[in-house]
């Protein structure tokens, strides 16, 4: 039976995995809905407008606004059905993109209530990378544990 730590990253991953591919395709394309697109081509805009140094590399709110989505939906696939340790990257890469959505939302000034959702799901994916990596940081504290006392039952013996 597997772990309950096991049992909430694969939870957490898939649930993650499934909301960022659900929202970089709302950023990608009007399919899923057309007034959350279009909601998002309004906003890009006016992070890029509140970041004239976006422009002068050559980054357009459409650009933004498709990097972005992009990099949500392909960690998001990952998140969801690549095992092992691509899961972490992409985990770090999606905080990394919401730590940028909560500057663009400070930046141009917008209410709690529309940034709500970035903060919840970073403290998420942090809560997800911090249970993933105890968990392979365990072992290695029990294995160094037993050979502590493995060591000082070695001496004892030695000096009796």
């Amino acid at each position: 039976m597997a772990s309950p730590r096991t049992i909430t990253i694969v939870a957490l991953s898939f649930a993650l995995g499934l909301f960022f591919v659900f929202m970089g395709t709302i950023k990608l394309t009007p399919r899923l809905s057309k007034d959350a697109y279009s909601e998002m081509k309004r906003a890009y805009k006016s992070y890029a407008k509140a970041l004239p140094g976006l422009k002068k590399l050559g980054i357009s709110s459409v650009l933004l606004r498709k990097i972005i989505g992009s990099l949500e939906v392909g960690c998001g696939v990952v998140l969801t059905l690549v095992p092992g340790r691509p899961k972490d990257v992409a985990n770090f890469l999606l905080l990394l993109v919401m730590l940028a959505v909560l500057f663009f939302h400070q930046l141009v000034g917008d209410p709690l209530k529309r940034y709500a959702h970035a903060l919840v799901f970073g403290i998420l994916l942090t809560c997800r990378l911090l249970i993933a990596r105890q968990s392979e940081d365990r072992p290695e504290r029990d294995e160094s544990r037993e050979e502590h006392i493995n060591a000082q039952e070695k001496n004892k013996v030695k000096q009796s």
